[in-house]
């Protein structure tokens, strides 16, 4: 064999190691996305279960309008970021900003089930009762759908930082992805939505 042979094969070897990275790389991402089309499903059921949830405990709590217009604004800064995040879910500064809105979210509704404690007819209504159940099942969904994203996350990020892949990811602008965290203690555990 040649000089020029050697050098060929040598060539055809790397591009299809190039390739390889690349594709699996790819691969990697689209997992990402996907465990985050997980996530975007049942945080907007959630999303969507809060204005029926504010609208039956409206008449109840009169007295608390100001809570119960943080828990509206808490859902649509939590909608925007849900979209902003399902536009691109390998772009960490969405994620973060996610998270930040869905533990405010988490918190404002927490503070909403505390007050509710304080109305007896609202705590035995029926429609209450359903948004409980729903709202906790829901919550219970979410946080499977987070592991299983955060660990599509943790997957790409070791593929995208290792060795000889960092190159090809650095190359192609493979960057590394966010976990989405909770950042307030009270909300990474569900809702409290027992009466």
């Amino acid at each position: 064999m040649g000089t020029g042979t050697v050098l060929l094969i040598i060539v055809a070897v790397l591009i299809f190691v190039v390739i390889g990275i690349y594709n699996r790389l790819v691969s990697m991402r689209n997992r990402v996305k996907n465990g985050f089309a997980q996530i975007n499903v049942q945080l907007q059921r959630r999303h969507d279960l809060i204005p029926n949830l504010v609208e039956s405990v409206k008449g109840y709590m009169k007295h608390e309008r100001e809570t119960l217009e943080a828990v509206v604004q808490a859902r649509n800064a939590a909608v925007t970021g849900l979209q902003a995040a399902a536009a691109d879910p390998s772009n960490a500064e969405a994620i973060k900003t996610l998270g930040a809105a869905e533990a405010t979210l988490g918190g404002t509704l927490g503070r909403l089930f505390a007050l509710a404690e304080n109305y007896p007819d609202l705590k035995a209504s029926e429609n209450m009762l359903r948004f409980q159940e729903e709202l906790a099942t829901t919550e219970n969904k979410v946080s499977f759908a987070r592991q299983a994203f955060n660990d599509s996350v943790l997957g790409y990020n070791n593929t995208v930082q290792t060795f000889p892949n960092n190159l090809i990811a650095g190359r192609f602008n493979f960057l590394p992805g966010e976990f989405l965290e909770i950042e307030s203690e009270e909300s990474r555990a569900a809702p409290s939505v027992s009466f």
